[in-house]
């Protein structure tokens, strides 16, 4: 595989969402669009895991809400739930302040022309266990580059189906895949190795750290709490910025994301307001501030010790 498979020349925002991006889960305008408790819904769902077990089945914790929405929908309280109607909904999705100004606010730092002159970017992305077209119809989605996260199929592809066929519309009937707290991850990988860009790259494939799109070092991941501890390790294990976000004012977040710092999971914490000027804005401003200047100092050094320089005229 080619040297130049890929410039490195890209700095990546990974975003968690719910609790991160936006006060709420993300889930409150489906709940409210068929005027079904929250509290209750989420209560069922935490409760699940202990129910399946008495029939020695085992579901996943951080996703068995998937099927209990598919069964909210099998049983008639969540009448026409589709993919369009869940990216109709994303759009109600509340945010903390500054969101999303400091997406645009974060690229425009690689404005400046000693940026432009190394051809650097900065892409953001989410990944979540929530919902992916509830995220790709909110305010955000025009900012990002990506979203890893959970979706569903509709009108599953009968015995015998056509591969040239398309499917068909309808509502909601089956998990076509999901992410965990574990395998957000997969996603960080599929990042640093490019799997977006280029689909004849498979996140298993062997690519030397040289040839991979998005060095971790080049990775900034913020999340908010204890269930992103997989993937603040990664990132700090192999070089890049981890940040975990409080909700302010709040006692109880700012106690578990003070206990990721006291640990060493992350670089930094703050609370979840991003307008400018504010210590989380000025925090992430000098992140990818630090890394550009970093990535162009080892341009300059990799052109340094690839020109043999000529001899000089003597006198």
């Amino acid at each position: 595989m080619s040297k130049s498979l890929f410039l490195q020349n890209v700095i990546a925002v990974i975003w968690d969402f719910d609790k991160t991006l936006s006060p709420h889960y993300m889930q409150a305008p489906l709940f409210n669009h068929y005027g079904i408790s929250e509290a209750d819904f989420w209560a069922e769902s935490n409760a699940l895991p202990a129910y399946y077990s008495r029939a020695g089945i085992t579901v996943q914790r951080d996703t068995c809400y998937l099927g209990h929405l598919l069964t909210y929908v099998q049983h008639g309280v969540m009448p026409g739930l589709s993919n369009a109607l869940l990216r109709e909904l994303g759009a109600q999705i509340q945010f903390y302040d500054g969101i999303p100004q400091i997406f645009f606010n974060l690229k425009a730092i690689l404005s400046a022309p000693k940026y432009q002159e190394g051809d650097l970017h900065l892409e953001h992305y989410v990944v979540s266990t929530g919902l992916a077209e509830m995220i790709r119809g909110s305010a955000v989605a025009p900012y990002l580059s990506g979203v890893w996260a959970s979706e569903f199929i509709e009108t599953p592809a009968p015995p015998g189906y056509s591969p040239d066929d398309t499917p068909a519309s309808g509502v909601i009937t089956q998990i076509a895949g999901f992410l965990d707290n574990t395998t957000k991850t997969r996603a960080i990988f599929e990042i640093n190795k490019g799997v977006n860009k280029r689909p004849d790259i498979s996140v298993n494939d062997t690519l030397p750290e040289d040839e991979r799109r998005v060095p971790i070092r080049n990775m900034i991941y913020v999340a908010d709490g204890p269930s992103d501890i997989p993937s603040f390790s990664v990132i700090r294990k192999h070089g890049g910025h981890a940040y975990a976000v409080y909700e302010s004012g709040s006692a109880r977040h700012f106690a578990q994301v003070d206990e990721l710092l006291r640990t060493g999971r992350v670089d930094a914490c703050g609370p979840a307001d991003y307008r400018e000027g504010g210590q989380t804005a000025l925090w992430l401003e000098r992140q990818v501030t630090r890394i550009a200047d970093r990535m162009m100092v080892d341009r300059e050094k990799a052109l340094e010790n690839h020109v043999h320089r000529g001899p000089d005229h003597t006198v």
